[in-house]
């Protein structure tokens, strides 16, 4: 169970990017290029900086 600390673990950013990777795949080949596949793959994008950011930031 996460603890309530500020900590956020570089891990959970890495899972999300992976669902949102998932996510954008499946919407893509169910029905192509539109604004919602577009909106994953960013959102995918803007997670997987933010892991690596976490983890060679410091």
């Amino acid at each position: 169970m996460a603890s309530m600390n500020g900590l956020i673990e570089p891990n959970y950013f890495l899972i999300t990017a992976i669902a949102f990777a998932i996510l954008s795949i499946i919407q893509y080949k169910k029905v192509g290029k539109t604004l919602e596949t577009i909106y994953l793959s960013i959102l995918f994008i803007f997670f997987l900086i933010s892991y690596f950011i976490l983890v060679f930031g410091d």
